[in-house]
């Protein structure tokens, strides 16, 4: 099973360098980072595990411009997002970042891709919030004609693009119906979003990993439906607590990557977080 990491980099923590060469040299397979633009001093929407928000929501690093440190100073750790917020982009800007990530990492990048739960966030972004999903999905597949081999327009609901060149494309290879890197669809267990991730998606990035014993029939019954194949299907809990039986139940349910959660704190802290997760590499 491979073991990667995540963690809310911020102007307060460890910074991408150090540990992107920390994880590699320890044998991790991969760094996610988190996306928060902004958080509005006042709000109304609440933070979804309870209690008062964590203080690096509103301190978070942009996981393109740390993510593009971390590519250029390892070789193989892999490299993704989450999630990124994708209502709130640009599509095109958006398509860009990604491929020119993909691109100069040699393959590495994975769009870990959500529609998030900061509702005042969001409408400064202009995103009408019952409807983000279908935003969502608007932006990734005019992303996805901007990665096609070929010139390839989009029309749709929310914005449109014309027949262009746009390159770099991302080196990973056009899969049944994707086209660009590898992408995962982080949210709550539920038909909506096992649809949404059979249609678009390699697969899922659930947080915390409850649950799965129920819910990875379900999204596998969603995915033959739509007529993919049941070997290409990813199911990655994210933002784990390491502990050997949660491995082996995951192992158990065909889980082949593990992102576990590090703590958003200085260099010491972290590396030492990450010398006791080695145990379990």
């Amino acid at each position: 099973m491979r073991i990667a990491t995540t963690i809310f980099l911020t102007d307060e923590t460890i910074a991408p360098v150090p540990l992107a060469r920390a994880l590699e040299e320890r044998g991790f397979a991969g760094l996610y980072l988190p996306e928060h633009t902004h958080i509005p001093a006042v709000r109304a929407s609440p933070y979804p595990p309870g209690g008062d928000l964590p203080r690096e929501y509103g301190r978070t690093l942009d996981p393109f411009v740390a993510l593009g440190q971390a590519a250029a100073v390892t070789e193989r750790l892999a490299l993704g997002t989450g999630i990124t917020l994708i209502a709130q982009h640009d599509p095109i800007d958006l398509a860009k970042q990604i491929a020119t990530l993909d691109h100069l990492s040699g393959g590495r990048f994975t769009l870990g891709i959500g529609y998030g739960w900061n509702k005042e966030e969001a409408a400064d972004h202009g995103v009408p919030w019952g409807r983000r999903r279908d935003l969502g999905r608007d932006r990734l597949a005019l992303m996805r004609a901007l990665w096609a081999p070929e010139p390839t327009a989009y029309d749709g609901e929310f914005g449109s693009v014309p027949a262009s060149l746009a390159h770099p494309k991302p080196v990973q290879k056009p899969r049944g119906p994707l086209t660009g890197p590898r992408t995962l669809i982080g949210g709550a267990a539920g038909p909506k979003l096992f649809e949404n991730i059979a249609r678009d998606a390699d697969g899922w990035l659930p947080i915390g990993g409850r649950g799965l014993t129920e819910a990875v029939p379900t999204l596998r019954a969603a995915w033959a439906e739509a007529g993919r194949d049941p070997g290409h299907l990813q199911v990655v809990p994210y933002a784990v607590r390491p502990d050997a039986g949660k491995f082996r139940h995951f192992a158990d349910l065909g889980v082949e990557e593990v992102v576990l959660q590090l703590p958003p704190a200085g260099e010491t802290e972290v590396l030492r977080a990450l010398d006791a997760f080695a145990a379990f590499l």
